[in-house]
């Protein structure tokens, strides 16, 4: 009993460092044929994206959030959309004036993580508004559609155009976010601090 107690207790942090790991996998299978290629795409990325909602929900459940999870989730959570975007984008199904959105949300995910780290040296928190959850949310659904897109047939261009939409719509929630952050973090970045070196 003590042996299942302890599992459970790890196996928040288990499901991020999975999710860590499946970002090489994801792009192993863009070099397959379709639709094996499509099929296992969206079928990876949609259980990494389930768990990243579930290993939240499972240690704040049980009560053992860690260093290591608060550290490592929103770093899993990047690296796997960073991936897809750039996967989808090399694949064609991310194409054209298209590419704007993506390039909009990578933008941002990378400026904010900064952003935390500057706020984190000077002892500022930032907590996640429920706009960015939502954001989250709807980029998760619109890579997953994207990348299973081709599997529906005929019907994929439809499918094709629901997840470009949805992209677009995380695109603009993902710009609202980043805006608001700066603005919030603006008077620390303006004002006197002795973190980091002189730039």
């Amino acid at each position: 009993m003590t042996d299942a107690r302890t599992a459970l207790r790890h196996l928040p942090n288990a499901l991020t460092v999975a999710r860590v790991a499946a970002v090489p996998f994801l792009a192993g299978v863009f070099f397959l044929a379709e639709p094996t290629k499509s099929l296992a795409a969206f079928l990876l990325f949609t259980v990494a994206a389930l768990t990243d909602f579930l290993d939240g929900w499972l240690a704040r459940k049980l009560r053992v959030v860690s260093g290591l999870g608060t550290f490592l989730d929103p770093i899993a959570d990047k690296l796997m959309v960073g991936a897809a975007l750039i996967l989808l984008a090399w694949d064609g199904r991310l194409a054209g004036l298209h590419v704007v959105a993506g390039v909009v949300i990578l933008f941002r995910e990378i400026f904010i993580s900064g952003l935390r780290e500057f706020l984190g040296n000077v002892k500022v928190t930032m907590p996640v508004s429920r706009l960015a959850k939502w954001k989250t949310t709807v980029q998760l659904v619109a890579i997953a559609v994207l990348l299973g897109a081709p599997l529906v047939g005929a019907g994929a261009g439809g499918a094709h155009l629901l997840g470009l939409a949805l992209l677009w719509l995380a695109a603009a929630m993902t710009a609202i976010t980043g805006w608001q952050y700066t603005a919030a973090a603006w008077p620390h970045l303006t004002g006197p601090t002795d973190a980091g070196e002189d730039r």
